[in-house]
């Protein structure tokens, strides 16, 4: 526990702080949090749900955070241009973990919707965050989830009424901005009611060449007919860690699509656990990676078919060149009861390189006989036959290579039910492949 020490201490040194630049409701699960984290600590590879990634020796180094909140000097409305063209969405800013509400966008949401900070919604609504946050974030599972709970003080609440839907998308993104090692603690928290419809972009970015450790925890609760899709793009820098778990609750006849791409990153670790809980409920749940030079990027997946007549599709593609790592494990449960599932997972890779390493792991838990299930996973190079064929019509190597790995990824692409996001993140990938940095024009945040 020597990693961790630090943090027991720096928590036992400044819980008053901490609590004092919360909301209360925020504050009620710290002490069971923190009491969880003291026992389990952060998850190392001896376990074997991060054997492919060590997330404690990430902690090791001495991070600053802003407990005492001071106001970081930046509007991020002044420095993101990275609008998605064509697609007209309602932007909002989250600077390191808190949530920007110096300037808000200039867009009507219908009535009784609410998109702000997790903070201040939680001191104007306390009955309705109470009953929603750290039910599906188990602090007593999971070392990270722990952490994060103990000093997250603010974050962002998307909830929609009862049969609303949110025409206008919603983007969030997520800037880190510090001058020095810097570690952040961002919280999510989603709530559709019975009927609601909505759609999220949620996009990270890092302004400053430094080391960032970023934890988030995500909670979504689907109510009954709910459709809720919600994409994520991380696209930050070669310094950075990332460790999202993200926590989800399907209820009758929900329909929830989850798309996470990793465009640029250091290191990533992302968890997802999706709750089929009621019948008639299905989860579309991809993924994308493209890594080169050291960079780390593990997605591990649970979906629980807990009741019967559901149905799970799953897709995950990894992109490896240089010396990068992917790592993948995802676990399909289908419960006594749940007959009648539909479920399939499909894990494919291309390793570029001969030092690329990929890592993958599909899982099928069965227990109900009446049902239809299936998984798969490949690891591979470049088709030479179809390289061959398209330098053969005159096509050089390096573009060849380049159109056959679009090609790889377009399937996760296409998945995105957003058609000017699908032509953005085209562009997005080509762009990645061919070595750019993803800048766009006039962009403070992407140079």
């Amino acid at each position: 526990m020597i990693v961790e020490q630090q943090y027991i201490e720096l928590f036992s040194q400044t819980e008053a702080m901490i609590c004092k630049h919360s909301a209360e409701v925020l504050n009620a699960p710290r002490a069971t949090a923190f009491a969880d984290f003291e026992r389990i600590g952060f998850p190392t590879r001896k376990m074997e749900k991060y054997k492919y990634t060590d997330v404690s020796k990430y902690f090791e180094p001495d991070f600053g955070l802003n407990l005492n909140r001071l106001p970081i000097p930046v509007n991020p409305y002044e420095v993101f241009k990275c609008d998605v063209p064509n697609m007209s969405t309602a932007l909002y800013f989250v600077v390191n973990d808190a949530f920007y509400n110096k300037a808000l966008p200039k867009v009507h949401l219908p009535e009784g919707v609410i998109f702000g900070s997790l903070k201040e919604v939680a001191e104007q609504h306390p009955d309705l965050v109470k009953k929603y946050y750290g039910k599906l974030a188990d602090t007593s599972k999971d070392g990270v989830t722990a952490f994060n709970t103990t000093f997250a003080q603010d974050g962002v609440i998307f909830y929609v009424p009862k049969n609303v839907i949110v025409e206008k998308p919603v983007q969030l993104v997520n800037i880190l901005r510090a001058d020095v090692n810097f570690m952040v603690n961002r919280r999510v928290l989603i709530i559709l009611e019975d009927g609601a419809q909505a759609r999220l972009l949620i996009c990270d970015h890092a302004m400053d060449n430094v080391n960032f450790l970023a934890t988030q925890v995500i909670e979504v609760f689907a109510g009954e007919n709910t459709v809720f899709d919600m994409y994520e793009l991380e696209e930050t820098h070669t310094s950075t860690v990332r460790i999202s778990n993200l926590y989800v609750k399907q209820e009758a006849d929900s329909n929830v699509l989850l798309n996470g791409m990793t465009l640029h990153n250091g290191t990533t670790r992302n968890t997802t656990e999706v709750l089929l809980a009621g019948e008639g409920a299905e989860i579309n749940l991809c993924g994308m990676a493209i890594a080169d030079k050291n960079q780390h990027v593990d997605n591990h997946t649970s979906i629980d078919h807990a009741v019967p007549n559901c149905t799970s599709n799953e897709l995950f593609k990894y992109v490896l060149d240089d010396q990068s790592v992917g790592a993948f494990a995802g676990l399909v449960l289908v419960r006594p009861d749940a007959q009648h599932t539909n479920s399939q997972q499909t894990n494919r890779n291309l390793c570029a390189t001969r030092d690329a390493r990929m890592y993958t792991q599909p899982q099928l838990e069965i227990y109900a006989d009446d049902v239809k299930c299936s998984h798969g996973a490949t690891v591979g190079q470049l088709d030479e036959n179809a390289l061959f064929y398209m330098r053969s019509r005159g096509i050089d190597e390096k573009e060849a290579r380049l159109l056959l790995m679009f090609a790889f990824v377009n399937e996760v692409i296409d998945t995105i039910r957003m058609d000017v996001l699908k032509d953005r993140l085209h562009l997005l990938v080509e762009k990645r492949f061919r070595g750019e940095l993803n800048r766009c024009q006039g962009c403070a945040i992407c140079k």
